[in-house]
């Protein structure tokens, strides 16, 4: 019995999955599945013009035949579909399409030999595919499998030459023996251009890269992706970490995005952990800081602080003349809140005060505390995403005495001017880069709009191929140099006996 309660308080616990909220998700919807449909088609048809038949030789009565070198030449894929298909399914159908073929033929009928070439086709093809999408050991979306349906309503050839009746004799088990041929050549190679050339496109796809030299992004798949009849889910970690310390990750305690729309191609969307992350990211990389000194200190402050009011309070030392520096550093690392009204930052930080004399210990001279907060604006552009950071509010205060805190109540212009036009530049500078959206490569987002939600922004755009899905493909995975072939023309074809056919 008691084992039996045990059993009943764990259950919850070994039924329910733990749910580890994205920081960053991406939808596609039938629009977008539209555009990819289009350069889809434009690669499967070149898949199937590389289509390899076996030759085709036999013997009926005195007859005997070989048909070699089969080309295709042409393809109709006019009727295609390409839809969602609940639950982590891509269908891939081509209807009534037609191919048209080239091979060579040679025949041996007694003493008599002919060799030429025949044009056929293929009408009434029918092409069912289905590609299950799941996320892979390294926590990439692959294709896992492929089921595949083809078939061909007719085929037909057409004779000419010396033998011309001959071939309409033996056309019956010429058609017959090409028609099988075809078919079964169909799925292997929409099997090997999935499995294996889709897939290393998909390879190009960033899950745990570098963003600069002192932090990295994780964009691993949580889990498999989420296929709808309109739509396909990714949930990414969307985790910034620094490269010194890969395993220092902040925990993830933010909203889930939640995507309702479906208008556009593609909605990409981030909570505010994405973006806190890659601030805690920078905080334990240690470069939250900038300092100043000697001729880097603005003039106006300069002289601001060597005043007699601000000396009278800060400057102990005799050695007024020294060179001045100021290190400014975060204390905690930023905080990112998103309301649907806008985007902010809260920054704390310290401001240090010393004097630097030549060839004797630094002499600091107070020590303020600053709080900041930015406004951000965040905008995407090709497949990164950027953002421009402008200071709203700025406190400073003295750790010391409400005295010294009253004091510095003239230095917070100065001093907000100076981190306006000394420190905001280079810290945009960092951002200007941004951050690379894990899209294959070839693809890129175009008439982006930014939308602010409750604890999440959502950037909704249209996608736009600007390489094809070739060109990637055999960028990253070369095609083998095949051997040259024969000439195909009946003045270069040899002489044949029987025993060759």
């Amino acid at each position: 019995m008691a084992a039996g309660r045990c059993l009943l308080l764990l259950l919850p616990w070994l039924v329910v999955a733990p749910h580890s909220p994205p920081g960053c998700k991406i939808r596609i919807t039938s629009a977008g599945l539209e555009l990819v449909k289009q350069e889809g088609l434009r690669f499967v048809e070149q898949e199937l013009q590389n289509i390899t038949v076996s030759d085709l030789h036999g013997k009926e009565g005195p007859f005997h035949y070989n048909i070699s070198q089969v080309r295709v030449m042409d393809l109709q894929l006019a009727l295609s579909d390409l839809h969602f298909q609940p639950q982590q399914h891509l269908a891939f159908d081509i209807n009534n399409a037609s191919i048209s073929l080239r091979f060579r033929r040679q025949l041996l009928y007694w003493f008599f030999y002919d060799i030429g070439s025949i044009n056929a086709s293929a009408d009434g093809v029918h092409i069912h595919t289905v590609l299950q999408l799941a996320k892979d050991g390294a926590g990439r979306l692959k294709i896992s499998n492929i089921t595949c349906n083809a078939s061909i309503a007719r085929m037909h050839a057409g004779f000419s030459g010396t033998l011309r009746k001959v071939y309409e004799f033996l056309s019956t088990f010429i058609i017959s023996g090409m028609h099988f041929l075809l078919s079964q050549q169909i799925c292997p190679s929409l099997e090997h251009a999935s499995l294996v050339l889709l897939n290393s496109l998909l390879d190009t796809v960033p899950v745990r890269s570098d963003v600069d030299e002192h932090i990295g992004i994780d964009y691993s798949l949580l889990r498999d992706p989420a296929v709808s009849t309109d739509t396909l889910d990714l949930d990414f970690k969307g985790a910034f970490f620094p490269r010194a310390r890969e395993d220092q990750e902040l925990e993830n305690h933010a909203v889930e995005p939640v995507i309702k729309e479906t208008e556009r191609m593609v909605y990409v969307a981030f909570s505010e952990y994405f973006f806190d992350s890659a601030m805690h990211a920078y905080f334990q990389a240690g470069v939250l800081a900038i300092e100043l000194q000697g001729e880097k200190v603005p003039k106006d402050l300069e002289v601001l602080l060597r005043a007699t009011f601000f000396g009278t309070i800060f400057m102990q030392s005799p050695a007024v003349d020294a060179p001045l520096r100021l290190v400014l550093q975060a204390s905690a690392p930023p905080r990112c809140v998103i309301k649907p009204s806008g985007t902010s930052v809260s920054v704390s930080a310290f401001l240090n005060i010393s004097l630097v004399p030549p060839g004797r210990p630094a002499i600091q001279l107070s020590s303020m505390a600053m709080e900041t907060k930015l406004s951000a604006k965040v905008f995407l552009q090709g497949k990164a995403l950027r953002v421009q950071l402008d200071m709203r509010r700025f406190r400073i205060y003295s750790k010391q005495s409400a005295l010294e805190s009253l004091a510095l109540f003239s230095l917070q212009a100065p001093l907000k001017t100076l981190l306006q036009l000394t420190i905001m530049p280079i810290i945009n500078e960092r951002t200007k880069k941004g951050v690379q959206i894990p899209l294959p490569e070839g693809m890129d987002f175009t008439k982006e709009v930014v939308t602010n939600h409750a604890g999440f922004l959502t950037v909704g755009a249209d996608l736009h191929f600007s390489k094809g899905l070739r060109e990637v493909i055999e960028k990253y995975h070369p095609a083998p140099i095949a051997p040259a072939e024969p000439s195909t023309e009946p003045s270069a074809e040899p002489s044949m006996g029987p025993h060759q056919l």
